[in-house]
């Protein structure tokens, strides 16, 4: 019991009044599993920052918050909290406080919103999250290089201190981060002779870079003149944790803290941490995946506020990932609905979760790029009726696609399974059994088979965990096969009410029957929201590139392929290359060369040829010439709905192939006479 004695005295350095208990048979700390515990205060703690928070049962102590204290000028009407229109709500995730420059770029921004309340929601800066939970696996795994790993946090954040405070400011934040490190040495020193961190002492580790930023954030906007705050969330936001990794805000419990937390501290600008909360037990928790755009969403909820704004690194939400889609395009609105479907299916727009809170009251997210301000944005609230402007942008209702890769298809079928009651329950529980993750079911209406797609890493341990419990009827034949079928993708196609309009699933399967893409699964739901279909792998960027265009590529996007590039054909590019953008804005025709074919070498791109730099680019990324090859490149994207061929040659051979493009719906250009001064048969093949 050496080690967890040892364990006991490092935690009594941090406070002499934590109760630890201990299982004999393992050298483990235990603080909340087992009763509440409390901590007395120091006077010179930071509030939970320095020390672990009390429970319920402790005695009533001052709050000591030496950014938050209550001026004896304020009224007592002051004190009491508005909610409302007054209040707009900002979330500055980790990139966006990521350096000393940045952390005054937010506070600019902040400054310059005309709100009468404003409420700012930080995360940690970049990458110190990852260092915290570093810290805790290092220690846990007793690697001594937890203390260098530690100076370096303390570094990063006294490092920036120093470049944006100064004075008593910058010397009270550096006396409380060094009394911080102090404490955490202390405890991830006891973590380390243990051998082990509970979750909690985990999320209270990690939540103290959401502190930090928080602190200096509002000491900058304060030396600026503005009436600010700081609040550490886990005095207000109370969560109840679930058992799947997540958290239930307690909205009522969390009201009733937040209007007690504001009597003490009324102001006009808030700088609150994300990403942290309480249990009900008030032991720190964090808010899991994404949670700092969670937090902004509650207090959004709970101050009833105007608007709740995303600060991010990308100009909105996009129809498509346009890291894939070069035509992809910012979306200026999107329904609460849409915009929760394209989160589920992987667009990296907000988690599902975060859209709850502020759906509640009908409150607005706007998506927005700290990098660029002049960029209006996306709206994500209510659909408007009226909304005209994207009806006509966007056939048929269809707002945007999105994809999930990495996944496999599970098919359990069998005529045993007609009309026999508890047999999907039977299925999705074998499958909950394993802690599998279903992503999409679809089942056919004669209940003869079952598929659904889970993520292949765990496919294995789901198959395995079917066979076993349907072991008697697979040997009876009552079911014919549990079989699966690896390495495919899912694109989602998705929308406010276009399930119900004529012809959208008819122009999503066309588009992807002409890309040559064989879908394995189809699931619709009743919510009339997405269509939703699997393929393989290897077709999910051709499949999406696909379904984009038709939907959102004018008919009179054409790709081209120029044949010749010698006097003429070199002549013709140059043309292309300074008429394109007049044919665009002036006759909305959108001309693409995907390739170029010389008698020796051909260009070819997937998106499009930079004009200005196609004789450099041809020297550089130049391959051997193929016309079948060329011809298949440039016909064959199936994204694009139109294709030319411009024949600037004289050649005879050249001239040989037009009855085959004109057969395949290929439109051929030429100045090429030879295929008019050719065999008979040929000339009436191509009129």
């Amino acid at each position: 019991m050496a080690s967890f004695s040892a364990a006991v005295a490092q935690f009594s350095r941090v406070s002499p009044t934590l109760t630890l208990l201990h299982s004999h048979s393992h050298d483990r700390l235990f603080h909340s599993q087992c009763r509440p515990f409390f901590l007395s205060r120091p006077s010179h703690s930071l509030r939970k920052g320095l020390t672990l928070p009390r429970g319920r049962e402790a005695p009533s102590t001052t709050v000591r918050a030496s950014f938050t204290d209550v001026s004896p000028s304020v009224s007592l009407e002051e004190k009491q909290l508005p909610k409302g229109e007054t209040w707009s709500v900002h979330k500055f995730g980790g990139t966006c406080v990521g350096t000393s420059q940045r952390i005054k770029n937010v506070a600019d921004i902040i400054l310059k919103d005309d709100s009468e309340r404003k409420l700012v929601v930080v995360s940690a800066m970049s990458k110190v999250t990852d260092m915290m939970y570093d810290l805790i696996h290092k220690a846990q795994s007793r690697d001594e290089s937890y203390i260098a790993a530690l100076d370096a946090v303390s570094e990063k954040h006294s490092a920036t201190a120093h470049d944006i405070l100064d004075g008593d400011n910058l010397a009270s934040f550096l006396s409380k981060l060094h009394h911080d490190i102090s404490n955490l040495k202390a405890m991830l020193r006891a973590i380390y002779i243990a051998g082990h961190a509970t979750e909690s002492f985990t999320d209270f580790v990690v939540g103290h870079g959401e502190l930090w930023s928080a602190q200096m954030l509002s000491l900058v906007i304060t030396k600026n003149g503005a009436d600010c705050k700081w609040m550490d969330t886990r005095d207000v936001l109370i969560v109840n944790p679930t058992g799947s990794n997540q958290v239930d805000p307690d909205y009522l419990e969390s009201e009733q803290r937040l209007e007690k937390w504001y009597s003490l501290n009324p102001c006009k600008v808030i700088i609150a941490t994300g990403f942290i909360a309480s249990t009900p037990q008030n032991i720190p928790t964090t808010l899991k995946r994404d949670g700092s755009d969670f937090s902004a969403a509650i207090m959004g909820a709970l101050f009833k506020a105007r608007q709740v704004t995303i600060w991010t690194d990308v100009d909105g939400v996009y129809s498509a990932d346009p890291r894939k889609v070069s035509e992809a395009v910012i979306l200026k609105t999107l329904s609460y609905q849409e915009a929760w479907e394209m989160s589920y299916f992987g667009a990296n727009v907000l988690h599902p979760r975060t859209i709850i809170p502020v759906m509640r009251y009908g409150i607005p997210i706007m998506i927005r790029n700290i990098f660029n301000l002049s960029a209006p944005g996306t709206k994500i609230c209510h659909p408007s009726v009226n909304d005209h402007e994207d009806r006509q942008n966007l056939q048929n209702f269809v707002k945007g696609f999105a994809t999930i890769d990495n996944l496999a298809l599970v098919n359990v079928e069998g005529t045993g399974m007609a009309g026999v009651p508890g047999t999907a329950s039977a299925i999705f529980g074998a499958v909950k059994d394993v802690g599998a993750n279903v992503i999409m079911i679809s089942q056919a209406s004669s209940e003869h088979s079952v598929c659904f797609a889970v993520p292949e890493k765990e496919v294995k341990a789901v198959a395995e965990a079917l066979q076993s419990r349907f072991r008697q009827a697979l040997d009876n034949g009552r079911l014919s096969q549990v079989a699966v079928i690896p390495n495919c993708s899912i694109l989602a196609a998705v929308g406010q009410k276009m399930a119900s309009t004529p012809g959208v699933s008819a122009s999503l399967f066309n588009a992807l029957a002409k890309a040559n893409i064989n879908v394995r699964a189809i699931a619709q739901g009743c919510s009339e929201y997405n269509i939703t279909v699997v393929v393989k792998r290897e077709d999910c960027i051709k499949a999406l590139r696909a379904v984009h265009s038709r939907f959102y590529l004018s008919r009179t996007t054409i790709a081209m392929g120029i044949i010749g590039p010698g006097l003429i054909g070199s002549t013709l590019l140059d043309q292309l290359r300074d008429q394109a953008s007049t044919l665009k804005e002036e006759f909305n025709i959108d001309l693409r060369v995907m390739g170029i074919l010389g008698s020796k070498s051909m260009l070819l791109s997937d998106v499009g040829i930079d004009l200005a730099r196609w004789r450099e680019l041809r020297e550089e990324r130049g391959e051997v010439a193929n016309v079948e090859k060329f011809v298949q490149h440039v016909h064959g994207n199936h994204f694009i709905p139109n294709t030319a061929l411009v024949d600037c040659t004289a050649d005879s051979a050249i001239a040989g192939y037009y009855y085959d493009w004109l057969r395949k719906g290929i439109h051929v250009v030429t100045p090429n006479k030879k295929a008019n001064s050719g065999p008979l048969d040929q000339l009436y093949g191509c009129h």
